[in-house]
Order: structure tokens, then C-alpha cells, then sequence
């Protein structure tokens, strides 16, 4: 295919928290980018993962989920969404089988006033019958204008290669917009921090995995070993407790299981060091958000 007939475009996942919208990217792409737990608003960052063939190149953006704001975080996450709106070719707006419309009419509104071509993606549908997908099809093609509505099960990857088909026929003719080697706009330090926290979201309940937020402060690579220093932050003096546990425990297993999973992700044996600090109210202040890349 000449370069002029070349296809790049950026296709924008966004819905309610929990639908499953990092689960969809991850299973479209092939490898797991966005990190995943059965809590609510785990994803807090925009997160691009670049799928490249020869004739074209997908730019999948993960979003965090549409909420209403309760905190600064919130706001900055919402301002995540707002973007992913600005910079679309295509948008999957991904719903479940469960999910309603509550809390989200400004950004309904948003999206059909986008101009942007909208896949309607309902998801889950392995954990309901027949009957309930058409209800829920009904539901949502009355709100959304939606150009197709897709019944698919990110979890057990069915009709996957529908969306894919979908995307394609409506992505413009365009040069790639990054290197066709690249996997993410993300950096490696982004990576290991996303996987420290999405082990406290699985191991920690409650406020906790709320209330913390993961640096990597030194990163060493060689050509066998990556070597890193990872701060773990969290409101309140007490929450550092839990964190680490009855005679560090907790957090030795934290480590641990981030450590397998990053010596996967990355190919190579990985040695972490984990400590965890207070900073007070970081979820409220704009100045420490920045801090921690919450800039939007």
C-alpha cells in the first residue's frame, strides 16, 4: 500500500468507571498497557497504546471514568476525558450491561456534538441473557448517536475484530503520527508505577487505594537488569500503617507481586525497592497533583 493511502488515527475509549474500558484496550492491543481491578476509577491518567500494521496505525486512548468530581483528582481526570473528546478520529463509548446514564448527561451531550463518528460498545455481555442486551441497546441507542452498536465481551475477547473492522472503515487516510516501533506515549517509569498501584488496588479496601499514588524516584536500566526506587504516597499517617502492614508484610507482598508482573512487561529481572511516605490532602491540592502528572 503507497504511503498515500496510509491510515493513522486516534480512536478515544471513554465511559463510566467500571465498564470496562481498560480491559477493551488491553484486549484490542494485544498486551496490558492499562492496569485493571474490580474497583471503580482505577484508571486515573490518559493512556495511548499505539497498535502499527503496515497500513495503518491505531492510536487507542484509555480514559478514566466519566464521573462527577469530588476532588481535584477528579477534576484533572475529568479533564482527561474532556481532551480525549477534542483529539478523536472515532469514539468507543463503552457501556455494560448494568451501567445508566446517571451523573453523565454533560458529557452525553458532549460526545453527540462532537461530529465524531461514536461506537456504541456494550460490553459484558457474557454475564447476562439475550433479552437484557436488547434492553439495554434500546437504553442507550435513545442517548447516544451512535454510527454502530457493538455487543462484545472485552474479558472473553468476542467480536473484537467488529470493532477493529468498524475503526478502519473510518479511519482517515493519514502518515503515522509515532515511530512505528513505539508501544505508548508512556514512559517506562509510568509503567512501573501503574503496576505497583494497580497491585494496592487489589490488595488494600476501602479509602486506601484511594488515597495513594505511586513514584518511581530512581529508575537504572542495563542490558539485564532494571534497578528501581519506588515512593508509595498516601493522605494520613495511619494510612501508612495499613499500607505497610504487620511487620511490612503487606507491603513485601506488594513488591513482590509487582515485581513478577514488571519482570514480564518488560522482559528482563527487575529489583525494587518500595517506601511509602505521607503527603497530606494530596487529592485536593493543584500543586501537588502537578507533582504527580496531574496537569490536565
Amino acid at each position: 500500500m503507497s504511503e498515500s493511502k496510509h491510515k493513522a488515527g486516534f480512536v478515544n475509549i471513554i465511559g463510566k468507571p467500571n465498564v470496562g474500558k481498560s480491559t477493551l484496550m488491553n484486549a484490542l492491543m494485544g498486551e496490558k498497557l492499562s492496569i485493571i481491578s474490580s474497583k471503580a476509577q482505577t484508571t486515573r491518567h490518559r493512556i495511548l497504546g499505539i497498535m502499527n500494521e503496515e497500513e495503518y496505525q491505531i492510536v487507542f486512548s484509555d480514559t478514566p471514568g466519566m464521573l462527577k468530581p469530588k476532588y481535584e483528582l477528579h477534576k484533572s481526570m475529568m479533564g482527561f476525558v474532556n481532551l480525549s473528546l477534542e483529539d478523536a478520529d472515532v469514539i468507543l463509548f463503552v457501556t455494560d450491561l448494568f451501567d445508566t446514564d446517571e451523573d453523565i448527561q454533560e458529557i452525553i451531550d458532549k460526545v453527540n456534538d462532537s461530529g465524531v463518528p461514536v461506537l456504541l460498545i456494550i460490553n459484558k455481555i457474557d454475564l447476562n441473557k439475550e433479552e437484557k442486551l436488547q434492553q439495554v441497546t434500546e437504553y442507550w441507542s435513545q442517548r447516544i448517536k451512535a454510527a454502530e452498536v457493538i455487543p462484545v465481551s472485552a474479558l472473553e475477547q468476542f467480536n473484537l475484530q467488529k470493532i477493529m473492522q468498524e475503526i478502519l472503515d473510518r479511519l482517515p487516510e493519514h502518515p503515522p503520527f509515532y515511530d512505528k516501533e513505539e508501544l505508548s506515549d508512556r514512559p517506562e517509569r509510568f509503567f512501573a508505577a501503574e503496576i505497583i498501584r494497580e497491585k494496592i488496588f487489589t490488595q488494600y479496601k476501602k479509602e486506601i487505594p484511594y488515597s495513594t499514588e505511586v513514584k518511581i524516584e530512581d529508575f537504572e536500566e542495563t542490558d539485564k537488569l532494571i534497578r528501581m526506587r519506588a515512593l508509595i504516597f498516601v493522605e494520613r499517617q495511619s494510612q501508612k500503617g495499613i499500607i505497610i502492614g504487620d511487620k511490612g508484610k503487606a507491603l513485601k507482598k506488594v513488591g513482590t507481586e509487582a515485581r513478577i508482573e514488571m519482570e514480564n512487561f518488560f522482559g528482563k529481572k527487575v529489583f525494587l525497592e518500595t517506601f511509602v511516605k505521607v503527603e497530606e490532602n494530596w487529592r485536593k491540592n493543584k500543586n501537588k497533583l502537578k507533582k504527580f502528572g496531574y496537569d490536565q
